[in-house]
């Protein structure tokens, strides 16, 4: 996945309410790509749903992969991946997301959805402060510690 493919996927989905996450997620605040990325994480609204896909499907995406409520992945012919995570909104604009481990969801307040730029473009994702915690809880893969480390040397405000 590269950035223009992520770009190209966030505009085929404007006007929908999607946040990026994971590697592109850190890459985004930290203004440039800083290391190859195999997907594209996203966030979406559960309630905007059937609008998402229907917007990935006509770049070519089809479901390949369910581990529904928590998430599911979509594939195009291309081999291109994106990770979908529904997330349920409350009138606070916080919201959750289900988990493997029932009545323990994920949680993102409010505060945890910003912006960053990917090839000078402003694109919405995950705040410092939230993706350090989804690093959280699990060995790191080489990956997961070049991220942290990004993370981590983020201006105070952006954590």
């Amino acid at each position: 996945m590269i950035a223009e493919d992520v770009l190209e996927i966030l505009a085929a989905l404007s006007g929908h309410d999607v946040w990026i996450g994971g590697g592109w997620g850190v890459d985004a605040l930290v203004g440039e790509q800083t290391r190859p990325h195999g997907d594209l994480d996203l966030m979406h609204r559960e309630d905007q749903e059937p609008a998402v896909l229907a917007a990935l499907a006509a770049l070519g995406f089809a479901e390949t992969l369910s581990w529904r409520p928590v998430r599911f992945v979509l594939t195009d012919p291309g081999g291109r991946e994106i990770d979908l995570h529904p997330l349920r909104f409350f009138p606070d604009g916080s919201a959750e997301q289900s988990s493997l481990t029932p009545g323990d969801p994920f949680r993102y307040p409010a505060r945890c959805f910003v912006t960053g730029t990917i090839l000078g473009t402003t694109v919405p994702c995950l705040s410092a402060e939230q993706q350090l915690h989804f690093h959280q809880g699990y060995e790191p893969r080489e990956r997961d510690l070049h991220d942290l480390a990004l993370l981590r040397h983020l201006p105070q405000q952006s954590i």
